[in-house]
């Protein structure tokens, strides 16, 4: 759903838990805090898996407890694609699951001690500040035959990368070693082209 900044703040109140999480390979970072970004207990380190996720979420109920909360919104980073199996766990759970732009983050980081060194409870700690004000998007997560399509047309890109790759190489071959191939070749892809590529021979062996 799109809203602008105000509205996005408006849904944030004294009754909600914010929690900012620093998406990484492995190990997961989260920080919490209230609607004024006071911190609420200590920070946490998960691991990416699914025993680290419920782990998660039973950090998130005792702070929810000791500070009477009843709502949660958990931001992170779009970071590769290490963040989209909390992102689907989330979800399941109905908790809201908010990205910032990674460039806000790093804009951010200086406000607090004046330095702009990465460090994964700091980083955990500005991207709930994010999400207080109001400064994320909410992803839309496809799921059955539409994140499939989605998984496809990566692949696909993929694939086409791959591809002119290797034709590029194909031509810079040919180019410095069979100047002439074209000559009597339309096109190197062609059967009898790739029959005498093949042969794997420099023009003065043929």
């Amino acid at each position: 759903m799109n809203y602008n900044q105000n509205n996005k703040i408006a849904q944030i109140t004294a009754e909600t838990l914010i929690v900012g999480v620093d998406i990484a390979k492995f190990n997961h970072v989260a920080r919490a805090q209230d609607f004024r970004g006071m911190d609420l207990g200590k920070s946490i380190t998960f691991e990416n898996t699914q025993s680290g996720f419920d782990g998660l979420i039973g950090w998130i109920n005792q702070l929810q407890a000791a500070n009477q909360m009843n709502k949660v919104i958990v931001g992170m980073e779009p970071t590769g694609h290490y963040w989209l199996n909390l992102a689907h766990y989330l979800k399941e759970l109905n908790i809201k699951c908010v990205v910032v732009n990674p460039l806000h983050t790093k804009k951010s980081k200086e406000l607090d001690d004046n330095s702009p060194t990465k460090n994964d409870v700091k980083d955990a700690k500005v991207i709930a500040q994010l999400v207080k004000d109001g400064r994320y998007a909410e992803p839309i997560i496809p799921e059955g035959v539409y994140a499939e399509l989605r998984g496809a047309m990566k692949i696909r890109e993929l694939l086409s990368t791959d591809l002119r790759s290797v034709q590029g190489k194909v031509h810079n071959w040919l180019d410095r070693y069979f100047p002439e191939f074209f000559t009597a070749f339309k096109d190197w892809e062609g059967k009898a082209a790739l029959r005498t590529l093949k042969l794997d021979l420099l023009p003065d062996e043929l």
